[in-house]
């Protein structure tokens, strides 16, 4: 499936190719305290099918609780995550589905690092739902 995105204030635009069966939840602390959400929803990118079209994103390095070197890229001018991807330059692109215009098609197929899972997130439809504010 082709899919285009980019960042909050469009500074970087991006189009990639993913398999939609890919997507995925992560619960690990590391996508926690990046998303500054409860978790983080992602999808890898086929090889050789991301594309920039605009803007530059900025990165840094973070060895995550495997020991893996994880390349983390964002938007330098509103900080939004874009993708990810290993420093040995080996590992495909992890690219954060909620930048993707079609991420209402994405629908997560697997979680991972569940042990990390915030324990609220089961009993979401117990908690009051405000349509707008």
């Amino acid at each position: 499936m082709k899919i285009d995105g980019g960042c909050h204030c469009g500074f970087i635009t991006y189009e990639a190719e993913i398999d939609p069966a890919a997507v995925c939840i992560c619960h690990c602390t590391d996508c926690q305290t990046l998303s500054g959400s409860a978790f983080r929803t992602t999808v890898r990118v086929k090889e050789g099918s991301f594309k920039i079209l605009s803007g530059k994103p900025q990165s840094y390095v973070k060895t995550a609780e495997s020991g893996n070197r994880r390349v983390q890229m964002f938007c330098s001018q509103c900080g939004t995550p874009i993708c990810a991807t290993a420093a040995r330059g080996r590992d495909p692109i992890s690219l954060r589905v909620g930048t993707a215009r079609q991420r209402d098609q994405l629908i997560p197929k697997k979680q991972i690092w569940s042990r990390s899972a915030q324990r609220w997130l089961t009993d979401l439809e117990t908690i009051a739902s405000v349509e707008k504010e």
